[in-house]
């Protein structure tokens, strides 16, 4: 069967193996059967009382395997949805709201309220559970969609406090769980860990490739990421064996010595990306659970997620960088320089780019956005052909693999110097005793600040030390030491709290 939308999978899944469970937490569980059923009710009531298609749904709503059913239930109604975090501030909550304009939200008791302040049309979750489907309305809705409609518009939380909701088709979210699937080790038997919330493009290997396989998935309590032997306990008493989280969820665990106590019996597979991976973090995870495979993954939001792989099957030095590695098949991933040239070359550094089925429709209701950053292959004069610019910079190394350096926006002009604070950063996370460091660039002054956390290390001793392993005008003129680096939800560091922080001292 050709899979034209992403609806289709769970069709199939729910034909197949109807009594299997797809998606779990502590109070829920959610057979692919009843998904599909649930799905269909939500639906028939949207397709009746919006009367409209391919416009967009907030689903705003604690995540829960209900989410999930509230994603596909939008998807059945020829809508996409676009998932809303419950926790972010008004302010911020009225910019999304502003720029979507949903003509319907989908949401829970304990959030309706706040919901009716930005939307006539709002449905309670808790109300579709006993609803009859009308199989033929939904069937007129979904025979009109095309793979290239939109599916889901994710926002970016980013740095700079300004929203931009990332619009992806089915088309390349298929695409993505196709080739995703087709190289990374993922079965039907598998159970996979969610940790990302859903609003974070890291949720889409849990939810629709655990789809895609006809595995399952359970919810993490959010209370276990903090305390190492509950996320073990959770992974050895549910039998996990896959899990993609970001580094920042492993680092609990190496940080505090996890495996002293408990290794999952059945773990297999370790995916991690979405932020650079401490050496001594992996190397900890890796030394400790030898049978695991573990993979680093890359890709922005834009890209749909992940563009590129990397199979890491050996411990690195902490003077070392983990790859980033190869794009997936049907995606091409290259460095330009900053004449717009292909680099080939190992060890020069370009703005990594990238082009395919795997490309965004672009930012929602931000034409000029778009066109910044979805723009015209200058490798190819000859016909339209969009590539996406990521800001990311990147080398090639002596295999060919592609290795992070860092933000495009992070290299600065200092002292005449062109820099990159990425590198400043990793020279002194890799110092023994450091667990975060990060730095922010001053232009009105030309002072590089950094801040971090440690326990062995004061500001004075952090200073000597990075002068006897940087040159002379990347040594940060100040640097402060924090009982906690400020993060944003998606495990990036919050660059924008930095900045006010040093705005305010």
């Amino acid at each position: 069967m050709v899979q034209r939308t992403v609806v289709d999978y769970l069709r199939a899944a729910a034909a197949e193996c109807p009594d299997k469970c797809a998606y779990f937490d502590a109070t829920v569980r959610l057979s692919y059967g009843k998904l599909d059923r649930i799905a269909g009710n939500i639906a028939t009531r949207l397709i009746r009382e919006l009367q409209v298609s391919g416009r967009p749904v907030a689903v705003y709503m604690d995540k829960s395997p209900m989410t999930i059913a509230g994603f596909f239930g939008v998807m059945y109604s020829g809508n996409f949805y676009s998932p809303i975090d419950t926790s972010m501030p008004e302010y911020r909550l009225a910019l999304v709201m502003e720029n979507l304009k949903p003509v319907g939200i989908l949401t829970d008791a304990s959030h309706y309220d706040m919901a009716r302040t930005y939307c006539k049309q709002v449905f309670l979750i808790e109300e579709f559970t006993d609803e009859e489907a009308d199989d033929k309305l939904i069937e007129e809705q979904l025979s009109h969609m095309l793979d290239t409609d939109p599916l889901y518009v994710l926002y970016t939380s980013g740095s700079t406090g300004v929203p931009k909701g990332v619009v992806v088709s089915h088309a390349s979210l298929i695409d993505y769980i196709d080739e995703f699937c087709a190289v990374i080790p993922i079965g039907k038997d598998d159970v996979v860990a969610n940790q990302a919330p859903f609003y974070f493009d890291a949720s889409l290997i849990d939810i629709y490739c655990t789809l895609h396989e006809k595995a399952t998935m359970g919810i993490v309590p959010l209370a276990d990421f903090s305390v190492p032997l509950k996320l073990l306990n959770y992974l050895e008493d549910n039998h996990i064996t896959f899990i993609r989280w970001v580094p920042s969820a492993l680092k609990m665990i190496s940080t505090l010595k996890g495996f002293r106590t408990l290794k999952p019996s059945a773990l297999k597979t370790v995916v991690f990306g979405a932020e650079a991976m401490p050496v001594k973090c992996y190397n900890y995870w890796y030394e400790n659970l030898p049978d695991v495979t573990f993979i680093q993954i890359y890709g922005p939001t834009e890209i749909t997620g992940v563009c590129t792989y990397y199979v890491c099957d050996r411990v690195y030095d902490e003077s070392e960088t983990i790859p980033i590695g190869k794009p997936f098949h049907n995606t091409s991933v290259f460095l330009l320089d900053e004449d717009n040239k292909k680099i080939s070359r190992r060890d020069v550094t370009g703005e990594i780019c990238v082009k395919g089925t795997c490309l965004a429709l672009g930012y929602y209701n931000a034409p000029e956005k778009t066109s910044e950053f979805f723009v015209q292959n200058p490798l190819n004069p000859y016909y339209p052909e969009r590539i996406y610019r990521t800001g990311d910079l990147a080398r090639y190394d002596e295999n060919g693999d592609l290795v992070f350096i860092s933000r495009k926006d992070y290299q600065i002009k200092h002292m005449g110097h062109r820099i990159e604070l990425g590198e400043i950063e990793a020279t002194a996370a890799f110092l023994p005793g450091i667990k975060n460091a990060y730095c922010i660039h001053d232009a009105k002054t030309d002072k590089i600040i950094m801040y971090y956390e440690s326990e062995s290390y004061d500001d004075a001793k952090l200073t000597e030390d990075l002068k006897k392993r940087l040159v002379r005008y990347m040594v940060p003129n100040e640097v402060h030491r924090l009982e906690e680096i400020p993060m944003l939800k998606n495990g990036k560091v919050d660059r924008m709290k930095l900045k006010e922080m040093h705005a305010n001292s």
